[in-house]
This record gives C-alpha cells, sequence and structure tokens, in this order.
C-alpha cells in the first residue's frame, strides 16, 4: 500500500501532546495559565494604551503554560533574569521591551540573544508593559502623582483611545504652597537612592503648587507642560537642549524642572502593579506568588559632584 503523507511531522505530534500535556498540568494544579494572567494584565494596562511606536506584549511564553510565581521588574536585563529564573518564577513582567526595535537574530553572541535563551530555556516567560503601563489608570504617572500628594489630577496628554482620566504624564496641585527646594527634597526622598540623585533648574525659594509629571524620559511633553501652567515639572532623561530651551523661554521662571533617575521614577510603580495583579487574579480564584525585583537595574554605579568626595 502506498504510504499517504498526511502533512503531519513526528515534531508536530510531539509539539500536540505537550500542549494537551500542558493544559492538563494547569487544569490539575488549579493555577492561572500564562495566558489567563495576560487576561488579567490586560484588564489593568490594555494593549489600546500604548504608543503606536512602542512594542508592548508577550515576548517569550507558551499561553497554556500554568504560572505560580511573577516577577516585576523595570528592566529585563540578565541579571533581572537570572533572578527570576533562580526564584522559579514562570513569568517575568518588565516595564522597558526587550526587543524594541526589529532584530535578524536571537543567537546566544548578543546580549538579548543571550536573554531569549535563558528565558525559554528555563521556562520563564516575559511580558511587557511599557506606555499601557505608563497611560492607564494606576500607572507609572499616577503612582508618581500619589506619592507626591497631588490632587485634582488629570493626564498631561490624553490618551487617544482611552479614558479621559488616561494618557501620558500626569498634572494636579499639592494640598500647599512649598518651596521648589522643600518639594525636590521631597522627591529625592520618595525615590529609591540611585546615583544620579536629583537635579533642579529654579529658584530653590521659588513656590509652586501646580505639578507636572511624567515617569521615564519625558522632555518631550515640555508643551504640554507650559500648557498645563505647571510651576514644576518632575521627569527623568532631560536632555541639555530641550531643558535649555525651557529655561529660557519659561515665564517668571517657570515650569521648574527636576530631573530624575529614568529607572528610579519608574521603579515606584512595580509595588503597586504587582498589589493590582494579585487583586486580580485573587478575584478570579487564583493565589499566585508575586514580588519585585531586588535588581538595581540603573546603568550608573557612581557620581562625582564639585566639592564631593
Amino acid at each position: 500500500m502506498e504510504a499517504v503523507n498526511t502533512g503531519i511531522s513526528d515534531a508536530d505530534s510531539v509539539d500536540d501532546d505537550q500542549t494537551v500535556e500542558e493544559d492538563q498540568t494547569a487544569e490539575a494544579s488549579g493555577d492561572p495559565t500564562l495566558g489567563q494572567v495576560l487576561l488579567a494584565v490586560e484588564e489593568l494596562w490594555p494593549e489600546s494604551l500604548a504608543e503606536d511606536w512602542d512594542e508592548v506584549g508577550l515576548v517569550v511564553g507558551r499561553p497554556n503554560v500554568p504560572v505560580t510565581k511573577v516577577l516585576f521588574a523595570v528592566d529585563p536585563t540578565l541579571a533581572v533574569i537570572d533572578e527570576a529564573i533562580q526564584w522559579g518564577a514562570g513569568l517575568l513582567i518588565t516595564h522597558h521591551p526587550l526587543l524594541l526595535k526589529g532584530v535578524n537574530s536571537v543567537a546566544a553572541t548578543s546580549a538579548k540573544g543571550l536573554a531569549v535563551h535563558r528565558l525559554i530555556e528555563a521556562g520563564t516567560g516575559l511580558l511587557t508593559v511599557h506606555t499601557n503601563g505608563d497611560s492607564a489608570v494606576g500607572g507609572v504617572s499616577d503612582v508618581l502623582a500619589d506619592a507626591f500628594g497631588l490632587e485634582n489630577v488629570e493626564p498631561l496628554t490624553p490618551a487617544a483611545h482611552g479614558l479621559p482620566e488616561e494618557g501620558i504624564g500626569r498634572v494636579g496641585d499639592l494640598s500647599e504652597l512649598a518651596t521648589l527646594g522643600d518639594f525636590a527634597a521631597k522627591v529625592f526622598e520618595m525615590l529609591p537612592s540611585v546615583a544620579g540623585g536629583v537635579r533642579v533648574a529654579g529658584d530653590k525659594d521659588g513656590l509652586v503648587r501646580r505639578v507636572a509629571v511624567c515617569g521615564g524620559a519625558g522632555d518631550s511633553l515640555l508643551d504640554a507642560v507650559r500648557a498645563s501652567n505647571a510651576d514644576v515639572y518632575v521627569t527623568a532623561d532631560m536632555r541639555h537642549h530641550p531643558a535649555s530651551e525651557a529655561r529660557e523661554g519659561a515665564s517668571n521662571g517657570r515650569p521648574y524642572l527636576i530631573d530624575v533617575s529614568h529607572f528610579a521614577s519608574e521603579w515606584l510603580w512595580l509595588p503597586a502593579a504587582a498589589e493590582a495583579l494579585g487583586n486580580v487574579l485573587a478575584d478570579q480564584g487564583y493565589d499566585v506568588e508575586i514580588r519585585v525585583s531586588s535588581t538595581n537595574s540603573d546603568p550608573w554605579d557612581f557620581i562625582l559632584t564639585p566639592g564631593g568626595d
């Protein structure tokens, strides 16, 4: 009898068997699958809120495998990935993308390729929640606004496909007037300690009440900051020319500028995000262990200042 080519290879059969086994394992354990965790994440930080240039969502992982541990971090560095693997995390959720730009290879000869290999070999998924995590209610800038005690908070730039309270950046009011120096000191105290510290442009004794914030690099929002009539703007990665032009064009010296660490400005969101995801999964009957990475992924190690050691 002539053999019939079904188009199904032995490798396909193995993959199908593995998928069935994974589904059965997840169902038997009572743990959520990665796919179910993704649905919870979508409820909190919808991908539709991501900026057009951004790359968010699942980077590595099988949606049908069970997840018992989730680690949150700012960056998918190799040190963070090793921490996730050593802890036994089934999913690593990072704010920054691993593969924001297109790649032609994920060979382990590069850092990004090695990251992909380590994750796959360990069975650890990787999920990016970037500008959708910035824009959503309870996102990065909302957490900053809460930490600084802002009231009457609204987005600096409303989301194109979201609720009125969603968008990039936030602006609100302090309950009482404060000097720029005192407010900058509060910002410094609220953020995790990193080498870069906090840089301030403006009159140290100048009074501020209306505050604009944006976690991460936010000097592209300076026009929106000026339109919001903010007295001071807190963001990260302020470049020389935008900062200089903002100071030259300031009205009565405002908006003052407070430049913080990119990593530090977004790290504050991690505990709130971990708690929010834990609450959603608990409401669905799942008990998943969630923690925040202890790895400091700020790229700078030390700083020299005039008169410093």
